[in-house]
């Protein structure tokens, strides 16, 4: 079995048909076809449930989809540690939830400092960034501080505060308790926090209306669609401009962190190392 077998088969897996994985591998149809034909020979079993539709994986094929993440993972770190020298450089893949208003700096400060390291960026929130961390999805991840997995290491960024904001109509919070809630999906840390509250208010949003990005949810609050949870910080520019309106809530629910994790069993290469030393610089002149 080669490890470019199980690559194939990944995609195969994700794309559904031979022909949209071929397209994805730049290879020709039959190649592929020949590939996983190979592969269940080799494992004496079918992967592939074939129909008109396309594809989809038996039970034998659903084990191997997690065996083989977990090879390629382990094979990828290998590849790191073996080829690790001083000078960061490759690939770093982190993960961060939307609301991080001063990733920008650290990431600046980083890709001046380390011109080799190609750096990618993805969002999402923090339930699914945790997951993808432990997955070997991704080498780090900024989310806002919850219960950690034991087999994930976290270290501080900072410590924000969240504010309830709404249209300048609302000026009490008990005007808005009617109000649809805007947010990002299930996994939210900011979300759940905004939940409790109503909770220990011994109420409910009326309507949880879910968005995709953050300039979408601060855009309909300003037009008055509903209300939403977001660091102060964030919402800066659109106070400045008389768009919205803060309606500060107790710390236990407002004083939130955000975290960097990666996983504790992790090589620690150069490229995450230093990318570690600079959001603890930054941590520093945010002290100072």
């Amino acid at each position: 079995m080669e490890f470019k077998d199980l690559e194939i088969f990944q995609v195969v897996a994700k794309k559904g048909t031979i022909s949209a994985a071929a397209r994805e591998l730049n290879y020709v149809q039959s190649n592929v076809t020949a590939r996983i034909q190979k592969l269940e020979k080799e494992l004496n079993s079918p992967l592939f449930n074939r129909h008109s539709r396309g594809m989809n994986l038996t039970p034998e094929g659903k084990k191997l989809l997690v065996y083989s993440d977990k090879i390629l993972a382990l094979t990828n770190e290998m590849k790191k540690v073996i080829q690790s020298r001083e000078e960061p450089a490759g690939k770093l893949e982190i993960g961060t939830v939307e609301t991080v208003i001063q990733l920008p700096y650290i990431l600046s400060a980083y890709n001046k400092k380390y011109k080799e390291v190609d750096l990618t960026l993805v969002s999402g929130v923090t339930e699914k960034l945790q997951e993808d961390v432990l997955n070997h999805k991704l080498d780090g991840a900024f989310v806002t501080e919850t219960k950690l997995h034991p087999d994930l290491v976290a270290h501080d960024v900072f410590q924000e505060e969240l504010v309830l904001i709404s249209d300048t109509k609302a000026t009490s919070l008990e005007q808005l308790k009617n109000e649809p809630f805007l947010c990002f999906s299930e996994g939210c840390g900011y979300r759940a926090r905004l939940e409790r509250w109503y909770k220990d208010q011994n109420s409910k949003p009326q309507k949880i209306m879910e968005f995709g990005t953050l300039e979408t949810i601060l855009s309909s609050v300003t037009v008055g669609l509903g209300v939403t949870f977001v660091p102060r910080k964030a919402v800066f520019h659109l106070v400045k401009k008389g768009l919205v309106h803060c309606h500060t809530l107790p710390e236990k629910y407002s004083k939130i962190n955000t975290i960097f994790i990666r996983r504790t069993d992790s090589y620690l290469t150069a490229t995450i190392e230093k990318f570690i030393e600079t959001i603890e610089e930054f941590n520093s002149e945010l002290i100072s």
